[in-house]
């Protein structure tokens, strides 16, 4: 059997963003999908503010994951059939939120990432740097105390990551929402509050960041 994490120990405080590096296949989309519960550890523990995870059956980590966590990908993962608003929108309508509440809520959201003129627009008309800024959106529509990120800025140029990274963290920030953010982008790490390196199954400290996001 081949262990990909063992005595990997994590904390963060609410409102934190930790980076999380490593070489391809240490294990960091695993560490991801474990503290989800996406995936289910074969020991010990993970809790989000103040709920064990690993002790839910799999339909209470789905609805615990649906209002307490938001995702957001290197390939977006947004869905062709419904637009702008309509993607984001979907977070709230899967947590109860409907009707006016819901649409006035979406849209306030994506004029925080630049994107409120974009509501009605096909999600395929839009470039990579604004389908990722929906994610984002989506992502943080329904305020969850926890944000985990998977190379965020993996699938995007130099330039258009610069541009999504700040609209990445501000919001965030703004919801002092704590975030994980598996990554190779140096800039991601540099915006971080703690980045830490997996290796051999082990979370270590690498360093504090060089540069540190303002707040």
């Amino acid at each position: 059997m081949h262990r990909v994490l063992e005595r990997a120990d994590l904390e963060v405080r609410r409102g934190e963003t930790v980076a999380v590096t490593g070489r391809s296949g240490s294990g960091k989309s695993t560490l991801l999908n474990l503290i989800s519960g996406i995936d289910h550890a074969d020991g010990g523990t993970v809790q989000i503010d103040g709920r064990e995870v690993t002790a839910m059956g799999e339909p209470a980590r789905t609805l615990f994951r649906r209002a307490h966590i938001g995702f957001v990908y290197q390939f977006f993962n947004l869905i062709p059939t419904l637009d702008v608003e309509e993607n984001v929108r979907l977070v709230l309508e899967l947590n109860g939120v409907r009707g006016a509440q819901a649409r006035a809520r979406s849209l306030a959201v994506l004029s925080d990432v630049g994107l409120a003129a974009r509501a009605d627009s096909a999600v395929d008309r839009l470039s990579g740097g604004e389908q990722q800024r929906v994610a984002i959106a989506r992502a943080l529509v329904h305020e969850p105390p926890l944000l985990l990120a998977d190379e965020p800025t993996g699938n995007l140029d130099e330039q258009t990551a610069g541009e999504v990274l700040p609209a990445l963290l501000s919001l965030a920030r703004a919801r002092n929402t704590t975030v994980v953010i598996v990554t190779h982008d140096l800039a991601l790490s540099r915006a971080a509050d703690r980045v830490l390196e997996l290796r051999e199954g082990r979370l270590h400290e690498r360093r504090e960041p060089a540069v540190s996001a303002p707040r």
